[in-house]
């Protein structure tokens, strides 16, 4: 199966690809903690948009490491810094956002609309979702570190050999997307009744969004 996936795709390694891509995926990020938040929030109808924004911006990753970006950002110091940086701002002020709209409805007794609700309802899942995606500090470190490694240099169609390994990527990324979708839109209704586990899934997933925005911040190639 291997051999035939490397002659016919140019693919080195599939099985190693492609475990490490589920265990990548299967890791809490930025992509899937927005998704669920959007999901419980929202509904299921909201939360597969915000999934469809995530999945454009992988796309475009991908296609920018299949150009050549992962090269770019390796010798160009100020480029990366600049990209990374602006990823981390990005991350950081969505997480402080939330943990200030915490407060503000935890200090206020009389609030009834839960706060990941008031939160999120003006905004539109696609475009905020597309954006996280490519702010997204565990994508850009996958395929600019990970996704390429396994393109057979040798290989007569690399275009071929990347929509493939693209073409996984994504299928991993819907299923895994489809079962935290499915599982915050069960969690809807314990948030509009319950204030305060609204505000503390709200406070918490803007921890870890400050979290993600200093692991940016952080990385290096």
């Amino acid at each position: 199966m291997n051999a035939l996936i490397h002659t016919t795709f140019g693919i080195s390694d599939f099985w190693t690809f492609l475990l490490g891509t589920i265990f990548i995926v299967l890791l809490p990020g930025p992509n899937s903690l927005y998704v669920l938040s959007v999901a419980a929030q929202r509904g299921v109808r909201q939360a597969y948009r915000g999934a469809c924004g995530i999945f454009l911006g992988d796309l475009i990753l991908m296609a920018l490491s299949a150009g050549g970006m992962a090269s770019l950002l390796k010798t160009s110091p100020t480029l990366f810094y600049a990209v990374k940086y602006i990823g981390a701002a990005y991350l950081g002020w969505i997480g402080l956002q939330m943990l200030l709209s915490c407060w503000r409805h935890l200090r206020n007794r009389h609030a009834i609309t839960p706060v990941a609700v008031s939160t999120e309802q003006n905004s539109e899942p696609f475009t905020k979702a597309l954006v996280i995606s490519l702010m997204n500090p565990k994508a850009i470190l996958f395929f600019i570190s990970f996704f390429i490694q396994f393109v057979d240099p040798q290989f007569s169609s690399p275009l071929l050999s990347y929509g493939f390994l693209a073409l996984i990527c994504q299928i991993t990324s819907f299923t895994y997307l489809t079962v935290i979708i499915l599982l915050g839109a069960r969690l809807a209704d314990a948030f509009r009744q319950r204030r305060r586990l609204s505000a503390g899934m709200s406070g918490g997933v803007g921890v870890m969004f400050i979290g993600f925005g200093v692991k940016l911040a952080t990385a290096s190639l």
